[in-house]
C-alpha cells in the first residue's frame, strides 16, 4: 500500500507535468479551446488533446444569430430590483408573429401582465428597491456613470435594505450616498453638490445618509485626491491632452511638498492645477470659467494657484 508521502510525490509530479512540457520543460502551454488542445508555445507538442469543452454545442457568427441560439438569458443585474430574473409581459398586444390579439386574448393578457407586476413586487422589500433602482437609474444616467458605479450603488443599498441595517431613512437620500459612496470606492470621485443637484433631497440629507451607509457597512472608505478629479475637468472645459498631463505633472510635485495637498479640497487643488497648466501651454482658460466646473469659488482657484506657483517656483508669464 502506497503511503501518503508517495502520493503526494506522485501529484507534485504530475502537476509539474501538466504545466510542463516534459520534451522541452518549457512553461509557455497554449490552450487551443476550438481544438481541444493543450499545446507546448517553445517546441509545439501536443501535451493533452479531445479536452472537455465546456462552451455551447453551437456556433454563432453574429450577435443576431447568438442571442437566438442561445437558451440562457441575461445574467444576474444588480441595478434591476429583482435581478432580472423573473419574466417581462409586453406591453404591446401582439403576438410573436406580430399579429395583434383578438379582444379575449387582450383581457386575458392584461390580467396576466396585472398578476405578473404584483408578484414582482409583493413584499415591502421588493417594493422599496423597485422604487430605489428606478432612483438610481435617473441619477446615474444624469451624472453619466459607468455601468460598474451603478452596479456597486446598488449593492451598497440592497446590503443596507436586505439586511434592515437602517429605517426610516429616505429612499432617495440613501440612493444618493450609495451613488457618492461607490463613486469614491471607484476612483471616480463626485462632489456631494453635484449628486445632491441631481437627487430629490438636500446636501445636508446625503451626507447624512452617507455616514450611515459608511458606519453601517463598515467601509474603509479612500480619500479622493486631486489628480482624480483632473480628467474629468478638462472634459468638461474641453481642453486639449497637453493640459491634463501638465496638471497631472504639477499636482505629482504639489505630494512631495509637505503640507501643500494635506487638508486642501481636492477639487480646488486640481482646479489651479489646471489653470496653471492652461497658462504654461498657452492654451489659458479663465478662472471663473474653472471654477464653475469643479464646483468652487474663484477665490479658492486664486488661492491655490498662487500657493503652487509659490511653494514650486513656478515661473509665470509677465501679463499673470
Amino acid at each position: 500500500m502506497a503511503s501518503s508521502g508517495d502520493t503526494k510525490k506522485e501529484k507534485a509530479k504530475q502537476d509539474k507535468v501538466r504545466t510542463t512540457c516534459p520534451e522541452c520543460g518549457g512553461e509557455d502551454l497554449v490552450r487551443d479551446s476550438e481544438k481541444g488542445e493543450v499545446i507546448c508555445g517553445t517546441c509545439g507538442l501536443v501535451l493533452d488533446e479531445h479536452r472537455i469543452d465546456h462552451g455551447p454545442e453551437w456556433r454563432a457568427f453574429t450577435t443576431e444569430e447568438r442571442n437566438s441560439r442561445a437558451r440562457t438569458g441575461a445574467p444576474t443585474n444588480y441595478t434591476i430590483h429583482d435581478k432580472g430574473l423573473s419574466t417581462m409581459i409586453d406591453w404591446r398586444d401582439r403576438d410573436s408573429s406580430g399579429r395583434r390579439f383578438s379582444a379575449k386574448q387582450r383581457a386575458q393578457i392584461y390580467r396576466l401582465r396585472k398578476w405578473q407586476i404584483r408578484s414582482r413586487v409583493h413584499s415591502s422589500v421588493d417594493r422599496n428597491l423597485a422604487q430605489a433602482m428606478t432612483e438610481l437609474d435617473r441619477i446615474a444616467s444624469q451624472l453619466g456613470l459607468a455601468d460598474g458605479i451603478k452596479e456597486l450603488a446598488a449593492m451598497l443599498y440592497r446590503k443596507l435594505i436586505v439586511k434592515r441595517l437602517v429605517r426610516s431613512r429616505s429612499i432617495d437620500a440613501l440612493v444618493a450616498a450609495a451613488v457618492y459612496a461607490a463613486c469614491r470606492l471607484r476612483e471616480s470621485p463626485r462632489s456631494l453638490e453635484e449628486i445632491a443637484r441631481q437627487s430629490r433631497v438636500s446636501k445636508k440629507k446625503v451626507g447624512a445618509s452617507y455616514r450611515q451607509l459608511v458606519m453601517k457597512l463598515k467601509i474603509r472608505m479612500p480619500i479622493p485626491g486631486p489628480e482624480k478629479y483632473v480628467p474629468r475637468f478638462v472634459t468638461d472645459l474641453d481642453l486639449p491632452a497637453a493640459i491634463q498631463h501638465k496638471a497631472l505633472e504639477i499636482l505629482e510635485n504639489a505630494k512631495k511638498k509637505h503640507g501643500l495637498v494635506t487638508g486642501r479640497d481636492p477639487r480646488g487643488l486640481a482646479a489651479a492645477a489646471i489653470y496653471v497648466a492652461s497658462i504654461l501651454t498657452d492654451n489659458r482658460v479663465t478662472q471663473r470659467a474653472i471654477a464653475s466646473t469643479a464646483g468652487v469659488t474663484e477665490v479658492t482657484v486664486r488661492n491655490r494657484y498662487k500657493e503652487l506657483v509659490r511653494e514650486l517656483n513656478i515661473t509665470m508669464a509677465p501679463d499673470f
